[in-house]
């Protein structure tokens, strides 16, 4: 990266992949929030089974035995030496990702680790040579480009039915930075702030969109709170080598909800109650202290004394997403939903669904399978991965030179 001061679904993620004969056996390192976005895919889908799971937390680890009859480790090693285990999903905080994902190549499991992939280059480099050198296969995820609407608009785009894509404009607004932290989270060092958190949802879709060769970044970012010493906003232009363009916006300071804009449904594709607004401000007031936050996120999480995780699958759930989006076509305006794709081409307007989720994110599993089991080359991989990263820690430097950044390490999407 380099700053210049002077100026139908595609790919391995296809939802009617084969199921394994016998499930993929997998163990979970960390329990923490990542899990718990995860628990009712990986309970409900028949092509993988949890098998072990390891995590510092006593309670977390207890319950883990208790809900699956399997055994709970305190630490990494130990569930990467487990011989049942033969995908280790890595769900620990950001700066351990790297490390993680050294263990369990060295003992021979591929990898489901999630975004962002890590904090710097360097780290993304050593996880695919690690995964490169033991011989086992890498998938990063979930972020929101493994998303059947996204999927669906991407094909709609490739098929040339609509002209050229010329230009993505995307927007999210929230308040992720005024929900319960650990201080890491608070600390950009660490992988803190938006840009890696959330930054990495909004990078890989746009990125998969406009055909994965990202040119030039352009940001700019907000810390306007003291107290929350991290990026909390950004707003970046993304220059692709094909000459198409996209505008990426992220408030986790909001006090406006964009999902509105997506009729109420939230991120997880649930319905969201308008009542519900401010909750999280709310809840935050009862920690006055760093130590306090983190306590009250840990009771929140898995085996908390105030956990709400749950394997069940929701009624009437829509598809995930990540806030409102618009691709510009030659020929038409392609805006994906939570239900399908809105088409506003030039003398019609329609509407194309999609059916619902029968289980949410399945679409990682897909991709999941058809690496690991039939030897496919994963669309989210270390080096697409690694791209996106590029891209976020290019906001950051871009927000801090004042200039635009180039980017040396991008691939297209497969």
């Amino acid at each position: 990266m380099q700053c210049d001061r002077n100026g139908q679904n595609q790919g391995m993620t296809a939802s009617t992949a084969t199921a394994t004969a016998t499930p993929l056996r997998i163990g979970v390192a960390g329990l923490g929030r990542a899990f718990t976005l995860m628990l009712p895919t990986l309970r409900h889908d028949s092509r993988v089974q949890l098998v072990a799971a390891a995590d510092p937390s006593e309670p977390a680890r207890r319950q883990f035995s208790g809900d699956f009859g399997s055994p709970a480790y305190a630490s990494v090693q130990e569930l990467c030496d487990d011989p049942q285990v033969q995908v280790v999903y890595v769900a620990t905080p950001h700066q351990f990702h790297r490390a993680h994902v050294a263990l369990a190549a060295a003992a021979g499991k591929h990898v489901l680790v999630e975004k962002p992939m890590a904090i710097t280059l360097e780290e993304c480099q050593a996880m695919v040579q690690a995964c490169a050198s033991a011989g086992v296969h890498m998938v990063v995820g979930h972020s929101h480009s493994f998303d059947a609407p996204i999927l669906r608009l991407r094909a709609l785009i490739t098929s040339g039915r609509y002209g050229r894509l010329r230009m993505v404009t995307a927007m999210n607004y929230t308040d992720f930075l005024y929900r319960p932290r650990r201080p890491e989270e608070l600390d950009t060092r660490a992988g803190g702030g938006v840009v890696f958190s959330q930054g990495a949802h909004q990078i890989d879709i746009l990125r998969l969109l406009c055909g994965g060769r990202l040119r030039s970044v352009r940001a700019y970012t907000g810390r306007w709170d003291a107290a929350r010493p991290t990026e909390g906003a950004y707003s970046a232009l993304l220059g692709f080598e094909d000459g198409s363009f996209c505008s990426a916006t992220y408030s986790g300071y909001a006090h406006y909800d964009s999902d509105v804009l997506m009729d109420h449904i939230g991120e997880m594709g649930q319905t969201k109650d308008p009542a519900d607004y401010g909750t999280a401000r709310r809840r935050l007031h009862h920690a006055s202290t760093g130590q306090e936050e983190a306590a009250l996120k840990a009771a929140r999480n898995y085996g908390g004394s105030q956990s709400a995780a749950s394997d069940a699958l929701p009624a009437g759930l829509a598809h995930q997403h990540f806030g409102f989006l618009v691709a510009s076509c030659d020929g038409a305006d392609l805006r994906p939903t939570a239900t399908g794709i809105e088409i506003f081409a030039d003398q019609s307007r329609e509407v194309l669904p999609l059916p619902a989720p029968a289980i949410p994110r399945s679409e990682v599993i897909d991709e999941l399978v058809a690496t690991v089991v039939h030897g496919q080359a994963p669309l989210h991989s270390g080096a697409w991965a690694l791209a996106s990263t590029e891209a976020c820690l290019a906001i950051l430097e871009s927000a801090r030179t004042g200039t635009d950044c180039l980017l040396q390490h991008q691939i297209e999407t497969p």
